[in-house]
């Protein structure tokens, strides 16, 4: 019989069972893990802060329909692994995609071990991430709304990489190495809370299916599909209807947003053209 988080998990996800702890399964639950939990940073921009504690993550994502960002994503995904009879282990990863310097390990990602083969999975990456985990040893993962991903040695590093053109692109790297909860809670208070945080600048909202990756980087809204990029800048009210119904956020039609609704001169306060760009191959 499953347990309390697994049988609400699998309700939140749209899922009828957990099956077998086999690569299918894992597959199956990371897929629809990143379709039906939006990655958001909304909390930080409102104001109430992200919490990890385990009943609070559970509330959040699970009872109240909300997302969140990396530590609260792969730490809930990482409970129902176990619970559902998976090897996981939670490391510490450097993004690197946009980096000029060298940053911080703000990162939280997950190892999974299945017959003899480690395998990366992370629910917690936003629209660019992975629809479903990738093996450890190279080989790359099979396209999904134009984007493929692999996983390369460097030195003792692991590193994430995308392909969206014709290159490959690092998005961060991790070591093998467990990291302890206390970890997760230091990184966590400084990417909720250190002022050039992108987390505490931007407000921030993914989702990820098999056809499309929605991305909001607010004001700009994005939607990645295989036969193009679709791009506009949104006005300040179609954001609470957007995240409703696009993103799957209940919020109350007139949420405040401090960062967004005390400034002076609101940046994409007027809708922007529709831009449509074709992706290369």
């Amino acid at each position: 019989m499953a347990s309390a988080l697994l049988h609400d998990y699998l309700e939140c996800v749209g899922l009828p069972d957990g099956g077998r702890p086999d690569l299918d399964t894992l597959r199956r639950l990371h897929e629809a893990h990143v379709a039906a939990i939006p990655f958001e940073n909304l909390d930080i921009l409102l104001g109430q802060g992200i919490h990890l504690e385990p009943d609070r993550l559970r509330d959040k994502l699970i009872a109240r329909h909300r997302g969140g960002y990396c530590f609260e994503q792969n730490a809930l995904f990482a409970a129902v692994l176990l619970e559902s009879g998976y090897t996981v282990t939670a490391m510490e990863a450097r993004v690197r995609v946009g980096a000029t310097a060298l940053r911080p390990r703000t990162h939280m990602v997950l190892g999974v071990e299945l017959d003899g083969q480690s395998w990366l999975a992370d629910v917690g990456f936003g629209g660019e991430g992975l629809l479903e985990p990738v093996p450890m040893n190279g080989e790359a993962s099979a396209p999904s709304a134009g984007i493929t991903h692999r996983v390369v040695e460097e030195g003792t590093l692991r590193v994430l990489q995308m392909r969206q053109a014709s290159a490959w692109e690092d998005q961060y790297a991790f070591a093998l190495e467990p990291v302890h909860p206390v970890d997760f809670e230091m990184a966590n208070w400084f990417t909720s809370t250190h002022p050039q945080s992108p987390f505490v600048r931007t407000l921030t909202v993914q989702r990820t299916t098999r056809a499309v990756r929605y991305v909001l980087r607010y004001p700009v809204y994005t939607e990645i599909r295989d036969s193009g990029i679709l791009t506009r800048e949104i006005a300040r009210g179609e954001l609470v209807p957007l995240l409703r119904e696009v993103f799957l956020i209940r919020l109350a039609d007139d949420t405040v947003f401090p960062a967004l609704d005390n400034a002076t001169a609101a940046p994409g306060s007027q809708a922007g053209a529709i831009r449509l760009t074709q992706p290369q191959t």
